[in-house]
């Protein structure tokens, strides 16, 4: 089966640490019973999930924003209200 694992990963990545920072994720791959390199395949994998996530959140946020017929004033005006603002402060 871990023949069969490597025999479908194509690419290998190379990231330097320095000693602290090595230990440290060593530590955490030790504590989880894996090697440091399927915990960094891991911990990867579940922050591209994350990401994923965070974009899904903000496209539906967005998605019912624009659902709402609000009334809204012009951009540049918007703009020199925001920076007037920002120059009394």
């Amino acid at each position: 089966m871990t023949t069969d694992i490597l025999a479908s990963m194509a690419k290998r990545l190379q990231v330097l640490l320095d000693e602290a920072e090595y230990l440290e994720i060593r530590r955490a791959a030790e504590m989880e019973r894996m090697s440091i390199a399927e915990w960094v395949r891991q911990t990867l994998r579940a922050a591209r999930r994350g990401e994923a996530e965070r974009m899904e959140t903000k496209l539906r946020a967005l998605a019912d924003a624009v659902a709402h017929d609000f009334p809204t004033g012009d951009i540049d005006e918007m703009l020199a209200d925001i920076e007037a603002g920002r120059t009394r402060a």
